[in-house]
């Protein structure tokens, strides 16, 4: 069973920095946009926050852009989010799938973000 694992999450106080990763197979990875969505609360609907084409080009939604940063390592079979100047409304689940994600495996569990401030 292809699995997608989350992993970095925490808390982090308005304004600081947080970097998130996404381990996932490399069947999964190679040719695939991969992107971080994010989920207000469990069961809401997932956002898509941002995304890295299999090229290397990212997109992001306007409610992350200049503040979060992805990045994609196909050596390592890895995508990171870096949150930065993050804000009350970052909080949430996060998780990674394939863009668009009904293409991709199962959600993985996702990593919880608490933004205090």
């Amino acid at each position: 069973q292809v699995q997608l694992v989350e992993s970095g999450g925490g808390s982090v106080q308005v304004g600081g920095s947080l970097r998130l990763s996404c381990a996932l197979p490399q069947s999964i990875m190679s040719g695939n946009a991969i992107g971080w969505f994010r989920q207000a609360t469990r069961g809401a609907e997932r956002e898509l926050v941002a995304r890295v084409m299999a090229y290397g080009m990212t997109i992001y939604s306007d409610s992350v852009k200049g503040r979060f940063t992805i990045s994609r390592d196909n050596s390592a079979n890895a995508v990171d989010l870096q949150m930065d100047y993050v804000q009350i409304e970052d909080a949430g689940i996060y998780y990674c799938n394939v863009v668009p994600a009904r293409l991709g495996p199962n959600w993985g569990q996702g990593t919880q973000v608490y933004v205090y401030s």
